[in-house]
């Protein structure tokens, strides 16, 4: 109809575009979930074997990756093999940070527990992948696959499962999915190398 009419489908119809395209900054928000736990472990999987050439992950422990995704070590493991840049940016287990988290948190499998395990899950893997420490992230964790992002923002005093979580798609240059980015690589630049296994 715009066609024969000579008008821009935005002129005649501009709530309905705006409702079924996004055009403002909200772009590159593919979803958001009340809790971690609500993700799909599909978008996970499918954005880690969507990348190629970046792969990063920055939560706290990261350590539900081997519960909730078997063959994550072989998939890893055959990334980083094709050149991909993988990195793990996990909280520092001898922080007061994590202590504090960990008495929050109040559960027996804590933090630095978990950040143990994740460490070990990594050590399977047939090759170093770096890893660092770092006390500024333990109230938000950012993973990076490419140009898709997953950020999950800790909430009270629920464990990362409870954390609202955003799915992002790089849309724009200084958008969102870049915001995230720098944090992760400013978090990156200050943190501790990991001691080696």
């Amino acid at each position: 109809m715009a066609e024969v009419l000579g008008e821009d489908v935005r002129v005649l119809w501009p709530e309905m575009i705006r409702r079924a395209v996004k055009v403002g900054s909200d772009r590159e928000l593919v979803g958001i979930y009340p809790r971690r736990a609500d993700l799909p472990r599909s978008v996970f999987r499918d954005a880690i074997g969507r990348a190629s050439s970046r792969l990063w992950f920055g939560g706290c422990t990261s350590y539900f990756l081997w519960l909730e995704m078997p063959g994550v070590s072989a998939t890893l493991e055959a990334k980083a093999s094709a050149g991909a840049d993988l990195r793990f940016l996990l909280g520092d287990p001898d922080s007061p940070v994590t202590a504090e988290r960990e008495r929050i948190e109040a559960t027996p499998l804590t933090l630095s527990t978990r950040i143990a395990m994740t460490r070990a899950e990594l050590g399977k893997v047939g090759t170093v992948i770096p890893v660092r420490f770092s006390a500024r992230h333990i109230a938000m964790s950012v993973w990076v696959f490419d140009e898709e992002a997953i950020v999950a923002t800790h909430i009270g005093a629920g464990l990362g499962q409870d954390s609202v979580t955003l799915h992002l798609r790089r849309c724009q240059d200084g958008g969102a999915f870049d915001r995230y980015v720098e944090h992760f690589e400013s978090l990156w630049t200050d943190g501790k190398p990991a001691p080696q296994h």
